[in-house]
């Protein structure tokens, strides 16, 4: 595909994705909230696209909960809603009412003052992905073996590293590492960062998630396993790793990776300004298909053949039929890419080599040994009852992958063997103690 233009078409319109919002090990309540809608009409896709979205609330009993679940609730629906503003601007207002409703709510009682969420939403459209981003929430885009954060990370911590022109590896220990600097409704004036538009183009992975996730995995591990996995077991292999490591927080992830196909009727041979993208060539043969009915009726007619003239005219009828379908599914249903503008804010942020390699498959390896011995742990009466076999196997064949030097089967084959124990772990686990967690 062509490098990011805007008003150039890309093939963001088939998605794989899976989404999941995980408790985690130490939390009562999930105060996450995210949201995923994703168009299956070509003529929505070209003029507002796919919104993925996720939210991580605060506040006080059910404050932050309610806070994100009215950011999900409203931020899509008026987006979807604004059909005359183009989308970047669309996007913002919806952010902006969303933060209008957050900031009424926590000023109608006093349970409710300070609520807010973060709020970090992917728009796909076909001139590309746009970002819209307030709090430590994050959108990443994963191409080839680099992972690119899209978003900044509204805390104290990377904005202090910002300021001072640092990394933020290299601020004072004593800084804390869990404190927003802005968020979704705690003000009446909210200030968004849009990103973007960033090109989207197929095999690329997109990843939304809250803090939950990104603090405990590393950005070299995300984007290895992001490789490794499809969708729907990434996210279910990345809640189990943050769970097993003390799941402090919350978990949302969102994972959408863009499919190579394009829809039908769609010319991708050439960008798409100003003009509605139709696909001409599969007309032909509807057209040859015609004139020759006309060509036959016309002879059988000249020589008085009834019953080849019948045929002949019940052909032209299904052919021009078959046309006039055609046309009213490719003409005009396919509205022109309006240019949507920028380039808006500074991303990408961060950029990550993480190829799928020994150190991965080994630390893996180290997590799905710790899961094996649980049974000698006097709380883990649960494993008594798992069948190990399926687990072992796993690990086995990681192990010969990893002796072959085939880093990718082998994260493949640990991850396999950790969502096992990890969903056996949740079927067995103790409720004396809900906050038991194996390590």
């Amino acid at each position: 595909m062509p490098p990011n233009n805007n008003g150039t078409l890309y093939p963001t319109f088939v998605l794989k994705h899976a989404s999941v919002s995980d408790l985690g090990m130490r939390r009562t309540t999930n105060q996450d909230s995210l949201a995923v809608f994703v168009t299956d009409d070509v003529a929505t896709w070209a003029a507002r696209g796919h919104l993925l979205m996720v939210a991580d609330g605060m506040g006080a009993h059910a404050a932050g909960e309610l806070a994100s679940k009215i950011a999900v609730d409203n931020i899509p629906h008026t987006y979807f809603k604004l059909r005359d503003l183009y989308p970047p601007a669309a996007l913002r207002q919806a952010i902006r009412d969303a933060n209008a409703a957050i900031h009424a709510k926590g000023q109608s009682s006093i349970g409710f003052q300070g609520m807010g969420t973060t709020c970090s939403c992917l728009v796909l459209l076909p001139q590309g992905a746009l970002v819209a981003h307030i709090g430590d929430s994050r959108v990443y885009r994963l191409r080839g073996q680099v992972l690119e954060q899209l978003t900044f990370d509204h805390s104290l911590v990377w904005e202090m590293a910002a300021a001072g022109k640092m990394d933020e590896a290299d601020v004072p220990a004593y800084i804390p590492k869990n404190v927003i600097t802005r968020s979704l409704g705690p003000h009446a004036a909210v200030h968004l960062d849009l990103e973007g538009p960033f090109s989207a183009q197929a095999g690329d992975t997109f990843l939304l998630c809250s803090d939950g996730l990104s603090g405990q995995i590393s950005d070299e591990e995300l984007g290895a396993i992001l490789q490794c996995l499809p969708p729907d077991e990434a996210v279910e292999t990345l809640v189990d790793l943050a769970n097993f490591r003390g799941g402090p927080d919350n978990i949302s992830i969102i994972i959408a990776r863009v499919d190579g196909e394009i829809p039908a009727g769609l010319d991708v041979s050439s960008p798409i300004n100003g003009t509605s993208a139709t696909r001409r060539k599969p007309m032909a043969p509807l057209w040859v298909a015609i004139g020759a009915c006309l060509g036959m009726l016309g002879y059988f007619l000249a020589n008085r053949l009834w019953t080849g003239a019948v045929v002949s005219a019940v052909g032209l009828a299904a052919a021009l039929m078959a046309a006039l379908t055609f046309r009213s599914r490719t003409s005009g249903e396919y509205p022109a890419a309006r240019s949507i503008g920028g380039p808006y804010g500074n991303g990408p942020h961060r950029k990550t080599e993480c190829p799928p390699n020994g150190r991965i498959a080994a630390s893996l390896a180290e997590i799905a040994s710790t899961l094996r011995e649980l049974p000698d742990n006097e709380q883990t009466n649960w494993a008594a009852n798992v069948e190990w076999q399926p687990f072992d196997d796993a690990r086995t064949a990681a192990a010969a992958d990893v002796d072959q030097g085939d880093f990718t089967a082998a994260i493949r084959g640990y991850c396999q063997a950790i969502r096992y124990i990890m969903r056996e772990f949740r079927e067995h686990r103790p409720t004396v103690d809900s906050s038991w967690h194996p390590v």
